[in-house]
């Protein structure tokens, strides 16, 4: 397969991302800026049962060798580009995909481009009009309502005291236990809408879709710039507060509870491992800070390093995901009780979810408050890190909270 791709920056003003935005969109913004892509060029699948991650980095690497790029803009996101999104486990029936658009759209710091990628296989049937100068018209969709997935209310508070039960037996420090809620989406659901919404109520979460899976993460995984490498952790979370005070008060509180500091440094330490093979140092940050979201409070801590060789992102996430965050520690341990547990294919939910360039810079969040759309339906997931004091009742109301984001953009 064959790719010839051209970058050219363009020359608008007042340009919102946002508002450009195709049916199905592949899309990964932050704060306004990030990259939107339509149709495909190209796709590379995975559904190994050991390896997905890496065995698609392998496959972007030949891809690229065979591609053609002229690219004048030179910027994160500029030249040839694929959007990913990889299933939790490798045992999953959720395929590993990486997605090279037709054409891309741009913005990064107050300047635009457009990349269009032609593949030498297939006949040009793109139309590159100015379809970015025109404001979308998104449609309004009905409210959708959730139900119940494969594992309910009050199966879920089971899970939580068999995984607390695990943990005091010391088979394990920590297990992260899901569940699943789920719905039948309106006709003609329009995705663009959605996607606008959490992009503003969530203007410091990363907006992905890509292959059907959405949603708004606060979570990086791993971006690699120019051998920088950098990441951010979060575990332990507690709900907003209505009141300035209560809300202030909820925020000291979760910085000094000692089950959501042990959770969180079990994560930190589990990512900063993970690191260190590929980084000459690594830099975590020592006291983990209060990240205020519109709905929770999360502990959170940023991860940074200078890779040792030349590694891709893909390679990095690899070595990565599972974290400690979305399975737990130790994690080959965390991951088989989930499987145990669960008896719950989680798909995509809690895999990486971003894009990779040529050189192997890019972007990964982790897909968390998001959901996957199959056909004319959409199922969704939320977790919670459970420790030796974890409380089956405060871990449901947790996942409620986590479910917040989709449940509202969906009203």
């Amino acid at each position: 397969m064959k790719l010839t791709l051209t970058t050219r920056e363009l020359n608008i003003s007042a340009f919102a991302l946002l508002n450009q935005l195709p049916e199905n969109p592949l899309t990964f913004i932050r704060g306004g800026d990030g990259i939107v892509g339509w149709g495909e060029a190209a796709r590379l699948e995975s559904t190994l049962s050991s390896g997905r991650v890496a065995d698609l980095a392998a496959k972007w690497r030949n891809l690229v060798a065979d591609s053609q790029s002229t690219d004048t803009v030179q910027l994160p996101g500029t030249g040839l580009v694929a959007f990913g999104t990889f299933a939790f486990s490798d045992l999953s029936a959720a395929k590993s995909v990486l997605i090279v658009p037709k054409v891309i759209l741009g913005s990064r710091d107050g300047r635009v481009w457009l990349t269009t990628i032609q593949n030498a296989e297939e006949p040009d049937s793109s139309t590159h009009t100015d379809f970015w100068s025109v404001v979308q018209n998104y449609s309004v969709n009905p409210a959708v309502t959730f139900e119940s997935g494969n594992v309910s209310a009050d199966r879920y508070k089971q899970l939580v005291t068999e995984g607390v039960a695990r943990i005091s037996s010391g088979v394990v420090e920590k297990v992260v236990i899901s569940r699943d809620i789920q719905a039948q989406l309106p006709a003609e659901f329009d995705l663009r809408t959605v996607l606008k919404k959490l992009a503003e109520q969530y203007p410091t979460c990363w907006v992905y879709s890509v292959d059907g899976m959405f949603g708004a993460s606060p979570e990086l995984l791993v971006r690699v710039s120019h051998g920088q490498v950098s990441a951010r952790v979060l575990a332990g979370t507690a709900g907003r507060g209505t009141d300035p005070g209560v809300d202030q008060a909820i925020s000291v509180a979760l910085a000094e509870s000692s089950k959501n500091t042990s959770e969180h440094a079990f994560a930190v330490d589990s990512l900063v491992k993970s690191l260190t093979p590929f980084c000459t140092h690594v830099d975590a940050d020592p006291i983990p800070f209060s990240l205020a979201l519109p709905n929770v409070w999360h502990l959170a801590s940023d991860v940074h390093g200078v890779l040792r060789d030349d590694a891709s992102v893909l390679d990095i996430a690899s070595a990565l995901h599972p974290t400690a965050a979305v399975a737990g520690t130790p994690t080959n341990v965390a991951q088989e009780i989930i499987r145990e547990l669960e008896s719950n294919d989680r798909g995509r939910y809690a895999g990486p979810v971003g894009w990779i360039g040529a050189d192997g810079d890019g972007e990964w969040a982790i897909a968390l408050r998001g959901a996957q759309i199959e056909n004319a339906s959409i199922r969704a997931f939320a977790g919670g890190g459970i420790v030796a004091e974890s409380e089956p009742e405060a871990e449901l109301a947790e996942t409620e909270l986590k479910f917040r984001p989709i449940r509202e953009a969906l009203s």
